[in-house]
């Protein structure tokens, strides 16, 4: 990802899939610990992210008037990178008419009996809704090819599996925007170790986020080539740095409210019938 001298978003936006121009595309190029687009201070960071989420609100209540687009945010990351967080940070101002998260975990017997894109495709937005995917299909291939369940082989066939779900939502009025919240390992450290410590965040560990931090290059390489593979002009992944907390919450809101800036939502039209309309 080449910087401009002024920070752009578009300066976290991963290669497009099959951009020959791009060159290799390198998880490790981006720094969790940068905050391109802070204000200065947390505080700043923090009324900026008010602002934007009370644009967000208004361009979210138009979406559920009008019943017609649909908008899906997808938030991946390793354990600790704050998706939870996000959601509650990015959507502290907005109406919940109209919002809906889904946080997918491990499958259960019937989801596993299936496709894998099968409990996904029920969960995607209809119309006039914004949904939110804590975790989502790429779990279906980062997880399985980091403990080797699934071959280099199968892991192609997904992605171009994903391009192609990605591209049907896209083409029947979805738009779709992927962040993936890029930590670093020693603030993952630091993450896991308060939540042992803190008797009130023990509900957060989990004993298997222990195994995975053992395997961090391994879900580095598994997230690189994922995003690699699956960014593209209708279902761009962004790397949002994800080490300040409020930072990274800044640039979600950012790339979603820009996203729907660009859709043009207005209100319904006004029903003739009701001008002048008295109530008795």
């Amino acid at each position: 990802m080449t910087k401009s001298p002024s920070p752009s978003l578009d300066d976290y936006r991963v290669p497009l899939f099959g951009d020959k121009k791009a060159g290799k595309f390198a998880l490790a190029d981006v720094d969790p610990s940068a905050k391109p687009f802070s204000t200065g201070s947390k505080d700043g960071d923090r009324d900026h992210l008010t602002e934007v989420g009370q644009k967000i609100d208004v361009q979210q209540e138009r979406l559920h008037a009008q019943r017609h687009d649909r908008v899906l945010l997808v938030l991946q990351g390793m354990d600790t990178s704050g998706k939870d967080g996000t959601i509650r940070g990015v959507f502290h101002e907005v109406d919940p008419l109209g919002l809906r998260i889904v946080a997918f975990r491990a499958p259960t017997p019937i989801e596993a009996s299936r496709d894998f894109l099968w409990r996904v495709h029920m969960q995607v937005p209809g119309a006039g809704e914004l949904a939110v995917f804590n975790r989502s299909h790429y779990e279906d291939v980062l997880v399985p090819r980091v403990l080797g369940q699934i071959d280099a082989a199968e892991c192609e066939r997904r992605y171009a599996q994903i391009r192609d779900f990605e591209r049907m939502l896209a083409e029947t009025g979805t738009t779709i925007i992927k962040c993936m919240l890029h930590i670093s390992k020693d603030e993952q450290k630091r993450r896991i170790q308060a939540r042992i410590d803190d008797p009130t965040k023990h509900w957060k560990f989990d004993v298997s986020d222990l195994e995975a931090r053992k395997q961090w290059d391994a879900y580095q390489l598994a997230y690189q080539d994922a995003l690699a593979a699956t960014s593209t002009d209708y279902a761009p992944w962004y790397v949002i740095p994800a080490d300040s907390k409020t930072h990274r919450n800044v640039m979600v809101a950012e790339l979603l409210l820009r996203l729907m800036d660009g859709l043009k939502l207005e209100f319904p039209p006004a029903k003739p019938e009701l001008n002048g309309m008295k109530i008795e």
